[in-house]
This record gives structure tokens, C-alpha cells and sequence, in this order.
């Protein structure tokens, strides 16, 4: 491991709302401040809304300079991307965000049954070949559904058409019906009020290269049925993502 990977973590490990918890200590004792985190983290019971895989945390940084009544928990496994973030929430003095570092598949170990109260998905990998992998995967969404409260919303922001068209077969396949399906939030036909004030301007890094591109963001926003009720994956063929077999640099327009 790098010089400056190791002085990142050794940072974070100094930061007041910076959590890495090993999963040696989590599996022996269990994560202390699970079903606390409005009262020990943030003293304060305003709602809790997590971005998973926050990469370098600037859209959970964005989020919680904009809702200072809500508090905002950024969770990723790779530490070095989020020092950034948290450095920014430190430097700022933002009493209302937090970063954990762990999979995501553990959050039952942070969190309690309803103590979240929302969840943003800020441009994931697609896994157009990896169905468990996927962010909203009825076997993900199943995890969610058990931290969530009643009525908590998942947003979806992606550049990527087979993870849009997949997360919207899933809803369609399992009777969901999304508050808000948007294939290009920029364009002229968006709907107005998409966004509460101010987070149409909220972009994260790799949003800003999409953009630059000449890709489109597509937004799903839906609430997930309790617990309980089976969830099913759609049985239908998807169109995978042909931009993602090229370089990076390579631009193709209209996506």
C-alpha cells in the first residue's frame, strides 16, 4: 500500500465522524453506535440519508451543506477516495455529515431496522454482467428494506442506459411505481421541480465527466415495499452498455 494511501487513512482516523471499523471488531462485539446514530454522531434526531459507494464523497459533502436539517452518512470501502470528502466535511465544520468506511452489503451492522430514512446511489458501476453486484438489485434492494423506514426513497442518479433501463424493469417487475423516471435530467423536457432548490447544481466528479462527454444522467427516485413481500428480477433481455467497451476518453454523444 502507497505512502499517501496509508497517511489518508491515518488521517481519517483522527476525524470526529470518520468510522472505519474492522470487521474482526464488528463480528466480536458489533458495531457500538448501531441505532445511535442521530443521538451519539450527530446529537440531534433529524433524518439520516445515506450515499453508498460515495467514492470521494462530494455529493454527500454537497448534500449536507444544502439540508442542514437532515444528516448525511456517506459509505464506501475504498478509504482513500473518501479522505476527500471527509476532509472537506472537517474543514467546514459540518456538525451534519458522517463517512463510513465498509461494504455495503454490511449495513445491517451499522444500522437499525428504520433508522435510515433515505439512500442516494450516485453513479455505480452497472454490473451489467454481476446481478447480485447491482446497486438496485432486488437482492440489494432487500437489504435496503430492512434499514429503511417506512416510506424512505432510493435515488438513483447514472450516465449508464443499461442500469437505468434494468432499475425500471425491476420496479415495473415487482409493481413499484417510481415518484420520479428521468432519462435526461438536463434536457429540455425534464420535469420541472425534479430536484428540491439548489441540487441541480449538485454534480459529482464523475457526473462532470459524463456531462463533458456528451452522455446523459438519468434519475429513478422510488420508495420500497416492506418487508416481506418477494421481490423478482425482471425477465427480460437488456441492451448492454456499449460506450463502456471503449477508452475513457473516447466520447459517444446522445446516450
Amino acid at each position: 500500500m502507497g505512502k499517501n494511501k496509508l497517511k489518508k487513512f491515518a488521517d481519517m482516523a483522527q476525524m470526529d465522524r470518520v468510522y472505519q471499523y474492522p470487521f474482526a471488531a464488528l463480528r466480536e462485539g458489533g458495531f457500538p453506535l448501531r441505532g445511535r446514530w442521530g443521538e451519539e454522531v450527530f446529537g440531534n434526531g433529524n433524518p439520516i440519508v445515506l450515499e453508498l459507494g460515495c467514492g470521494k464523497g462530494e455529493y454527500t459533502v454537497g448534500l449536507g451543506r444544502r439540508f442542514p436539517g437532515m444528516n448525511f452518512i456517506g459509505i464506501d470501502i475504498k478509504g482513500a477516495r473518501m479522505w476527500t470528502g471527509a476532509r472537506a466535511a472537517e474543514a467546514e465544520g459540518l456538525g451534519n455529515v458522517a463517512f463510513l468506511r465498509t461494504s455495503i452489503e454490511l449495513l445491517e451492522s451499522f444500522f437499525t431496522p428504520g433508522e435510515v430514512s433515505g439512500l442516494w446511489i450516485t453513479f455505480p458501476d452497472p454490473q451489467m454482467k454481476k446481478e447480485r453486484k447491482r446497486l438496485t438489485g432486488t437482492r440489494m434492494i432487500d437489504l435496503y428494506r430492512r434499514v429503511l423506514a417506512p416510506g424512505g426513497m432510493v435515488n438513483l442518479k447514472t450516465d449508464s442506459p443499461f442500469l437505468f433501463a434494468y432499475t425500471r424493469e425491476m420496479l415495473a417487475a415487482n409493481g413499484i411505481e417510481p415518484q420520479v423516471c428521468c432519462a435526461d435530467i438536463y434536457g429540455a423536457d425534464a420535469p420541472a421541480g425534479i430536484f428540491p432548490e439548489g441540487l441541480t447544481e449538485l454534480r459529482t466528479y464523475y457526473e462532470q465527466q459524463w456531462l463533458s462527454r456528451g452522455m446523459t444522467i438519468k434519475y429513478v427516485s422510488f420508495a420500497i415495499p416492506p418487508c416481506g413481500l418477494e421481490l423478482r428480477e425482471p425477465e427480460v433481455e437488456i441492451e448492454l452498455d456499449a460506450y463502456r467497451a471503449y477508452p475513457r476518453h473516447h466520447v459517444i454523444a446522445n446516450l
